[in-house]
């Protein structure tokens, strides 16, 4: 029994510390305090992040008790796990939003009306300065630096603050002030997930198993998926561009990605896995498996076929997309040269929700992926006939691959 329990939960580890330990726990037969922490950094979840977050509901889903817990305070600090300088810190407004969107994002893989959701702030904000003392003693400055992070900017030269060498400390009294039994993190968190063993000792508990999980590389296939390098799946995605991006993964990722963002039987993916190897299995089909596949764990079933089909229509039959958002523009995107009327390309794709910004247009522009009704548009400022929108009324625009709007007309 105990077997088998295991088994289902241990898919996909990396590490298990101590060697045994989460049996002998789970021979206890209670119910395990499971603990993941996320610091508020950024607002949107990813893939990356729900590799973690399967493994939680896993455990819930054997009965346990899920802890997730909102970095609120370490978030002010920021992770300096894998930094290779100090991370500016965030207002208490954006740590508040922040928040409260990975809650919302994190039910789409927890259940979160069952799980116990912490603000380490309830605990480390009423911490006095003999607390924090007496925490300080759990580790030395050598341990500290045993870290590559930190033991890489140290010999560089480049500034490691006091602050940064607190945090370890302060998640690892997380685990402290929650009793945790597991936790759940990255390989990039396995210093800290140990701290946390540490400082559990100190305080007279029980250690926490430690338990990590692979990193899941972005959709660049080279660095860990993150929104600020731009290689990211985010949970809210629409169904179309997390269908368009996950056709764009490296196929020697195929069957990691399969194994650790899908529900997909395993023996299945070991058979993707072998066609793979010996040329029997197209990518391309493999990669339209894990789309839909992961598509459907996100918005419901036969999204992924959806998705799918709008994918087809425009990067196989090159046709346009049969939801096409429907736009009003500003009048500001329009100006006036020798009495003519002419239009800021910019200024109308930031309009459009096309770029983030003028200086994301601009660079669209410079690099030939922005289209008007099929045709490539390289100038920043083009002449229109007549008044505002002129023959602009209905004109569709693209920026790359899936993203499409159309000009309704002009606000009033």
């Amino acid at each position: 029994m105990v077997a088998d329990a295991l088994s289902t939960l241990v898919s996909g580890a990396v590490d298990l510390i101590p060697e045994g330990g989460l049996e002998r726990k789970l021979a206890e037969g209670r119910p395990l305090r499971v603990k993941l922490g996320v610091d508020p950094s950024r607002p949107d979840l990813t893939l990356g992040h729900a590799v973690v977050l399967r493994t939680l509901r896993r455990f819930q889903d054997a009965g346990h008790v899920a802890v997730l817990i909102v970095g609120d305070f370490t978030g002010r600090i920021g992770d300096p796990s894998g930094r290779s300088e100090t991370r500016p810190m965030l207002s208490e407004e954006e740590i508040d939003e922040n928040a409260r969107t990975y809650l919302e994002q994190a039910g789409k893989v927890i259940d979160v009306s069952a799980a116990e959701l912490r603000r380490n702030s309830e605990w480390l904000a009423a911490l006095d300065m003999g607390e924090v003392i007496r925490l300080t003693s759990v580790a030395t400055i050598a341990q500290m630096l045993e870290r590559d992070d930190f033991r890489d900017r140290y010999r560089e030269g480049r500034a490691i603050s006091v602050v940064e060498l607190l945090y370890p400390l302060l998640q690892g009294y997380d685990s402290v002030a929650v009793r945790a039994d597991v936790e759940l993190g990255g390989t990039d968190q396995t210093f800290n997930l140990l701290m946390g063993r540490e400082v559990q000792a100190a305080y007279g508990q029980d250690r926490q198993i430690v338990f990590t999980l692979p990193l899941l590389e972005g959709t660049d296939g080279v660095r860990k998926m993150s929104k600020s390098l731009d290689n990211y799946v985010a949970l809210t995605e629409p169904p179309d561009d997390m269908f368009g991006k996950l056709m764009r993964i490296p196929d020697h990722l195929i069957a990691k990605f399969l194994r650790l963002t899908t529900d997909i039987d395993p023996a299945a993916i070991d058979e993707v896995e072998r066609g793979l190897a010996d040329g029997s299995a197209h990518p391309a089909e493999a990669k339209r498996m894990l789309a839909r596949a992961v598509v459907d764990l996100y918005h419901g079933p036969s999204a992924g076929d959806e998705a799918q089909s709008s994918f087809d229509r425009v990067h196989r039959e090159h046709r346009l997309p049969e939801a096409i958002p429907d736009i009003e523009v500003p009048p500001e995107v329009f100006g006036q040269q020798d009495r003519s009327w002419t239009l800021s390309v910019p200024a109308l794709l930031e309009a459009l929700g096309l770029a983030a910004s003028r200086s994301e247009a601009r660079r669209l522009l410079s690099q030939g992926g922005v289209r008007r009704d099929g045709e490539t548009v390289a100038q920043e400022t083009i002449p229109i006939e007549g008044e505002p929108p002129g023959e602009l009324a209905g004109s569709v625009w693209q920026v790359g691959r899936r993203r499409f709007a159309r000009v309704a007309g002009v606000v009033h």
